[in-house]
């Protein structure tokens, strides 16, 4: 199993909007072969910053969700509403 942590800073004002959408990801990702299980954390410092950590069955089932269709039509709609680029680190238990 591998974990996928998700780092996006949501544009000031956007949040509702964004909350929304960044679900509907989230639901897809859930339906995505491989998926395992994932939340969002928001940063107490920052509410506009956000973590999505998703743990995933192996790194060859998030790049096919990652590089999927699906996945990059729903980020066309996330990624207007984020004041930066998203930054996406894959982990795994170190052996």
């Amino acid at each position: 199993m591998i974990r996928v942590l998700i780092e996006r800073h949501i544009a000031e004002s956007l949040e509702p909007v964004y909350e929304e959408r960044s679900r509907r990801v989230l639901q897809n990702a859930v339906a995505a072969p491989g998926f395992v299980s994932g939340e969002t954390l928001v940063d107490t410092s920052d509410p506009n910053h956000r973590f999505t950590l998703a743990n995933w069955r192996s790194e060859a089932d998030w790049q096919r969700w990652y590089l999927s269709d699906e996945r990059r039509e729903l980020m066309a709609e996330l990624i207007p509403m984020m004041d930066r680029d998203e930054i996406i680190t894959v982990l795994k238990h170190s052996d």
